[in-house]
């Protein structure tokens, strides 16, 4: 069952070589994981998943005075046989403490520089549930970027406010009103709040 589960890391060969560390758990190391932005994970095809069944697809990051912190990435199963990750935002987020991270996930590991991917054989049902909370964190986690970033260029803006004798004294200078901005704001957060994703 050790070839059935695959690691493709950008320029570098793909890895098979997942160690069967439970009835359900798998893991394999990826060396060198500083310099990893992106990995794709899949079913090699040399064996399926049981029926109903599916993979949690979990990384760690390195840290050279902690045990692994374990984040789920998302799901693989037969319908999805594989699935890129992006990973090169996740060291942050381990370092600040994540409430998708789980210590000893898949047993007490020592202290290592090198990355791991574990992969949980689970039921279908619980996958993707699993996968649609992660997607779900993902997705609101956007939407506060996006709302911070807006107020933010919001208050930027407004202080910059002048009055019309201000406004005189800077004849070569073109002013938009302060209602067009709040406007625009407006109507921004409530497209973001109706689709996060609008604006693909």
């Amino acid at each position: 069952m050790a070839v059935m589960f695959g690691v493709i890391v950008s320029g570098r060969l793909v890895q098979t070589d997942f160690q069967q560390v439970s009835e359900t758990q798998f893991l394999t190391t990826i060396l060198e994981a500083d310099s990893i932005n992106h990995i794709v994970v899949f079913l090699t095809g040399a064996q399926p998943f049981p029926p109903e069944f599916g993979g949690l697809v979990y990384f760690s990051w390195p840290d050279s005075s902690a045990p692994p912190m374990w984040q789920l990435l998302g799901h693989i199963s037969n319908d999805k046989p594989s699935a890129i990750f992006k990973v090169s935002n996740l060291k942050k987020t381990t370092e600040m403490g994540n409430a998708q991270s789980s210590q000893f996930i898949f047993g007490q590991q020592k202290i290592s520089h090198n990355a791991q991917i574990g992969i949980s054989v689970e039921p279908l049902m619980n996958v993707q549930q699993q996968s649609a909370l992660v997607a779900s964190q993902q997705t609101n986690s956007f939407l506060e970027f996006a709302q911070k970033m807006l107020e933010n260029f919001f208050n930027y803006a407004a202080s910059f406010a002048m009055n019309h004798a201000q406004m005189a004294q800077n004849p070569s200078e073109t002013f938009i009103p302060l209602s067009t901005l709040q406007s625009w704001y407006t109507n921004f957060e409530r497209r973001l709040q109706q689709n996060p994703n609008f604006w693909r």
